[in-house]
């Protein structure tokens, strides 16, 4: 332990935690970063085709159940969450994508001041080191490794023409100027290998940085109004620590509204019927859960994907690739291709993202992913904005217990609709002459599912949720009564908690949102400062 009491103590050290604790000790604050999970240094981690063997594994993940979502005839679908260091990004797919200017502009149109697009870019340059390089809107320097992807097939550059075939733009860089259009990949790796926040923000970080491994908060310590440290678990001991400025929850949009309730801050009804006396009464704590939607479209192709390099041969020629070269399929992200369409006029931003991945899988039981025995590609067809409202809340007061995840993937006949729009999309896509000339047939849905009707069953019967849960903690303004924090992530009604993670997001981002979540913690990082010492959050790289 520090031979002194730190300045700060942050809960949870995944995406957005890694990141504020990093730059928080930069500044020159002592900073203890507690984290229930293991290290990240892990092949299985490290080697991005093993993802697959680490979501749904105890020791990676949470491995959370929602409760059944009768809209997707009662499954109770996986939810899950990252129990290493690097959090998410530890376990992920890698697709690095920002989302749309429209979604930060909302975010401040709804209350949260200071998180627009243009205040939010320069925290995205810094933190990146893209390899495409530095322009207007990406950045290079920073700690978070950003290249294009090292598993190529020709099929993916089939795909590419032939969604601009279909009559959507092409664009040179979706996390650049037009975030609309079809793009290759880029992934959180470099030279092959995952780089999760935890490799950018802490393997080098400043000798001002301790972490706690393997300890489990079970609470926030509050005192005379003030957040004064933390209650955990650390070698089978209860112990409580404390901080000269206060706490920053970083535990993410499943953990951090269970950590809040379980310290006496939320609903007041909820807290009692679990014994809890409140010390904060904030409704919003835990409402507002929002999550993506999608389904697939899987075709049999008769030419080469990664389903092959799989298997015999091929598959010990991969495992050179990646030995010698840092290339192969042993590189590769959840996907190698995707676009932003719109599938209806009148739409401020693309509500579709098609995810092109040169092979194919089918979803275990246990949520893993078991690729197909045959030469395949799927397209994901998801849902961007979608208007159903979930909940995170306690199983118990229990503080071991799993939270209680309610949320209906398809409560809304229009987000149905839209995913069918999705498909029709992505099916017109595999049947453009770019493309056509590689594919042997449909799997999913399934050539004989025709009409919408049709179309809209198989959508209730095949969405899955995509694992980007959000704003159970949301910013907005004080006159939001469902509000958890204001604009600087300070939580209302309490001095020296400070929220930074994907629960503080108004709303989702179109696509993958753990670059999302990466900024949010090295923004909160400026905007701590700013209360402990005085420091200008125009400083911003």
């Amino acid at each position: 332990m520090m031979a002194q009491r730190p300045d700060i103590i942050v809960i949870g050290g995944g995406s957005a935690g890694a990141a504020c604790a990093s730059r928080l000790a930069d500044a020159g604050q002592k900073v203890l970063l507690v984290e229930a999970g293991k290290s990240d240094k892990d092949i299985r981690s490290r080697v991005p085709a093993l993802m697959a063997n680490i979501v749904q594994t105890p020791d990676f993940d949470w491995c959370y159940r929602a409760e059944p979502d009768p809209s997707v005839g009662g499954r109770p679908d996986v939810w899950p969450a990252g129990k290493r260091l690097g959090g998410g990004s530890a376990i992920n797919g890698m697709m690095f994508i920002r989302g749309h200017q429209w979604d930060y502009d909302h975010w401040a149109e709804l209350g949260a001041t200071g998180w627009d697009y243009e205040s939010c870019l320069p925290y995205f340059r810094r933190m990146e080191d893209n390899e495409r390089g530095p322009d207007k809107w990406r950045g290079t320097g920073g700690p978070i490794a950003v290249s294009e992807i090292r598993s190529r097939y020709s099929v993916t550059e089939d795909w590419v023409s032939a969604v601009q075939e279909a009559g959507f733009p092409r664009s040179p860089d979706l996390n650049g100027e037009k975030a609309e259009g079809v793009d290759f990949i880029q992934l959180s790796q470099r030279s092959g290998l995952r780089w999760s926040a935890a490799r950018g923000y802490l393997e080098k970080a400043s000798p001002n940085l301790e972490i706690m491994l393997e300890a489990q908060v079970q609470r926030i310590v509050i005192e005379n109004g003030r957040a004064t440290g933390v209650k955990l678990r650390h070698n089978g001991q209860i112990r409580t620590l404390t901080a000269r400025h206060g706490v920053v929850l970083s535990a993410g949009a499943l953990n951090t509204p269970r950590l809040l309730m379980l310290s006496g801050i939320g609903p007041g009804d909820e807290l009692r019927k679990h014994g809890i006396d409140t010390v904060i009464a904030l409704p919003g704590v835990g409402q507002n859960l929002q999550e993506h939607s999608a389904t697939h479209l899987v075709n049999a192709v008769d030419t080469h994907t990664l389903n092959d390099d799989s298997r015999g041969l091929s598959a010990v020629k991969q495992l050179l690739a990646l030995a010698v070269k840092r290339s192969g399929a042993l590189t590769t992200g959840i996907g190698h291709a995707q676009a932003f369409v719109r599938s209806r006029e009148g739409l401020s931003a693309p509500n579709i993202q098609l995810a092109f991945s040169a092979f194919a899988f089918d979803v275990t039981e246990k949520g893993n992913l078991a690729l197909r025995g045959e030469s395949s590609v799927s397209t994901l067809v998801g849902l961007m904005r979608p208007s159903s409202r979930g909940s995170v809340t306690l199983r118990s007061g229990n503080p071991d217990a799993a939270p209680k995840i309610e949320h209906i993937l398809l409560g809304d006949e229009d987000d149905v609709l839209q995913l069918v729009e999705g498909l029709q999309i992505a099916r017109a896509v595999m049947a453009q002459p770019a493309i056509a000339k590689d594919v042997s047939g449909e799997v999913r849905p399934g050539e004989e599912l025709e009409s919408a009707e049709a179309l809209s069953h198989y959508v209730r019967a095949a969405t899955i949720p995509m694992y980007h849960p959000v704003g159970t903690a949301k910013i907005g303004s004080k006159a939001d009564p469902m509000a958890v924090v204001d604009a600087d992530l300070k939580l209302y009604g309490l001095e020296g908690l400070w929220v930074a993670d994907a629960s503080v997001m108004p709303t989702i981002p179109a696509g993958n949102t753990n670059a999302t979540a990466i900024m949010i913690g090295d923004k909160a990082s400026d905007h701590i400062l700013k209360a402990v010492k005085g420091r200008d959050i125009s400083q911003a790289a």
